[in-house]
């Protein structure tokens, strides 16, 4: 893969993972359902991108790994379950705006669990995205929509920032591909008992956003994110995927007429100026 290609991969991830908000509003059912559906049809692609595409050669894990991939696949559902209920709380919008919380959480948790000092540039980031979440909120009141469904997109952020800290230090000699892929099942297994009563009342058009999720913002969109990473220096695609927010915000006020207010528009630009410019001048 050349360098441009590369940037076009990732750039298209990107919009794929921005696209997770949009499919999972579109998907009329439960939150449980949609993260059953989704990591349902994500291990099918993952398996056909493991065994077909690159020929991913299925490893023999032992228990602390094989333990570590389940702790990470618990945390991935339960960031796609808080991410999907903050969408049918609050919408699009802000659900994406809370998720993109989780570089600041990232960077605190590293601090804390991983013993490695954070710089001046990165407590500036967390300042400005701790202040971009307040002007995301117009009040905060816990028995408001949009306050409650912002909190559920945070909660979203801190649990995928510890699986990307957890990702870091057990996932050392695993393929990518088969450390999505047994953390997927893992996520299928514990939703699919709170989703099963639903099953018979999902609609046809429910399973096409579960697909699309699964299939397009899951397995193509990790498939594109490890196959770049191959090219690209992480700076480059950390600055890159702060543009997620922007490409959901922009589909959810053309599809659901979600307009932001300009107190929206002042926090999302303070939350993705600070990940955008951390990414640039922090030494990888």
């Amino acid at each position: 893969m050349t360098p441009r290609n590369a940037l076009l991969a990732i750039h298209l991830g990107a919009l794929l993972f921005g696209l997770s908000g949009i499919f999972g509003k579109l998907a009329d059912t439960s939150a449980e359902m949609i993260t059953a559906g989704r990591s349902l049809f994500a291990v099918i692609a993952l398996l056909i991108f493991a065994k077909l595409v690159s020929k991913v050669r299925l490893v023999n894990l032992g228990l602390r790994q094989t333990a570590a991939l389940a702790l990470g696949g618990a945390l991935l559902g339960g960031h796609w379950w808080a991410f999907f209920e903050a969408v049918r709380i609050s919408g699009v919008a802000i659900a994406t705006l809370g998720f993109a919380s989780f570089p600041a959480f990232t960077v605190v948790l590293e601090s804390l669990l991983l013993r490695e000092r954070a710089s001046r540039i990165e407590y500036a980031m967390i300042a400005l995205v701790c202040l971009g979440l307040v002007l995301v909120t117009p009040h905060f009141d816990l028995s408001s929509q949009a306050t409650a469904g912002l909190l559920w997109a945070v909660f979203s952020g801190l649990l995928f920032a510890l699986l990307s800290v957890l990702n870091r230090v057990s996932t050392q000699g695993i393929e990518p591909a088969q450390a999505a892929l047994y953390q997927n099942i893992t996520v299928l297994l514990l939703y699919l008992p709170f989703a099963w009563p639903t099953l018979p009342h999902t609609q046809a058009h429910n399973w096409l956003w579960m697909v699309m999720l699964g299939v397009l913002c899951t397995g193509l969109a990790h498939t594109l994110f490890v196959a770049s990473l191959k090219v690209l220096k992480a700076r480059t695609t950390a600055v890159i995927f702060a543009l997620e927010p922007v490409y959901g915000i922009a589909f959810a006020w053309v599809l659901f007429n979600e307009q932001p207010t300009l107190r929206m528009l002042a926090g999302g630009l303070l939350i993705v100026s600070a990940i955008f410019i951390s990414a640039r001048l922090v030494k990888h």
